[in-house]
């Protein structure tokens, strides 16, 4: 098969690789569809990735064969398939959250085989039938779908509060369209790029402004004029993270999102003196993947505007990435391997 390797920073190459063959609990699939994410390019144009490795966890695809062991599933059946169950037994796995599973690897750094490659295996236990009438272009934004809805649940947010968004590339996007579809109107997204607050506009953003509108107060106890509710910092630019954190009202909550390994400042005695909550996202809920194609196959979710109209192949992927680094393509990127 033919796959994207990541070799050094900035710097992939297709090659040829061998087929993967599925384990006993496995299953091969032929990959459909296959999301470029802010993860991918940190892996490859920030050098995080591990040479040798594939990439590419948001995926769509079919069922090619399937391993001695597995029932329920069949050739042709059109799936996604979500994160692994985690241990099962370690204290967060035990109340649900397996997204914090201890015996997890450092990501980017453990064995990983992803889909930007014409075939993969994947256990069964991971698998998600695609509803019917969902099509797998638009199935494989079903994991970004899960992790802005598990953003969007710690947060805490409800209808009639004032939310803002920092960073507009592919995270923030899809919490801006979460957002929308959970009835909450009135939110705010903070984004340099031009192309991406014209499309932020389009997914239904109540404001759009450039980063340099959000002024902190002079000191800690003071507000700005209109606060919000909740900040979810997509973008994982430290100036970014302090920039929002100084936009919340008393009581308010800032969710990160976004990854950077650039570390903010946090200002601490506003967060003391506001009792403001400070929270991460990471992944997914247990039942996420599920949530988030449910929502896809309502419709209330514009694959149409998120997702960028053409697809791109396993040879277009450089440039691709490199137009998305550079904030000059907004939508979700999906590569075709196929």
């Amino acid at each position: 098969m033919r796959a994207a390797v990541y070799l050094e920073r900035g710097k992939i190459s297709v090659e040829d690789r061998p087929a993967p063959e599925p384990g006993p609990d496995e299953v091969l699939l032929e990959v459909s569809h296959c999301g470029i994410c802010g993860t991918d390019l940190h892996f490859v144009m920030d050098g995080w990735g591990r040479p040798g490795s594939i990439g590419g966890h948001e995926y769509s695809g079919t069922i090619a064969a399937l391993g001695r062991d597995v029932s329920g599933w069949a050739v042709g059946d059109a799936v996604v398939a979500g994160a692994d169950s985690g241990c099962g037994s370690c204290v967060y796995c035990r109340s649900h959250r397996t997204s914090l599973c201890e015996a997890k690897g450092d990501p980017g750094l453990n064995e990983f085989v992803g889909a930007f490659a014409q075939r993969k295996s994947v256990a069964a236990a991971q698998l998600h039938r695609v509803p019917e009438g969902v099509r797998l272009r638009d199935a494989a934004i079903a994991e970004p779908v899960a992790v802005s809805l598990h953003g969007v649940t710690r947060s805490g947010i409800q209808p009639g509060m004032r939310a803002l968004i920092t960073g507009a590339g592919p995270v923030g996007m899809f919490t801006l369209a979460v957002l929308r579809a959970r009835g909450i109107d009135d939110v705010t997204v903070s984004e340099p790029s031009a192309v991406r607050r014209a499309l932020a506009e389009r997914v239904g953003a109540a404001a759009v402004i450039t980063p340099d509108a959000l002024v902190a107060p002079a000191l800690p106890l003071h507000l700005v004029d209109a606060p919000f509710d909740v900040a979810f910092e997509c973008s994982g630019v430290a100036s970014a993270i302090e920039s929002a954190l100084a936009q919340l009202g008393k009581t308010g909550t800032l969710c990160l999102l976004g990854t950077g390994m650039e570390q903010p400042r946090l200002d601490a005695i506003r967060v003391l003196l506001n009792e403001l909550v400070v929270t991460g996202a990471y992944e997914y809920d247990e039942h996420g993947l599920a949530a988030a194609l449910d929502l896809i196959a309502s419709g209330r979710i514009a694959t149409d505007v998120l997702i960028e109209a053409r697809d791109v192949g396993l040879d277009e992927m450089q440039a691709a990435m490199e137009d998305l680094a550079a904030g000059t393509i907004a939508g979700k990127v999906l590569v075709a391997p196929n």
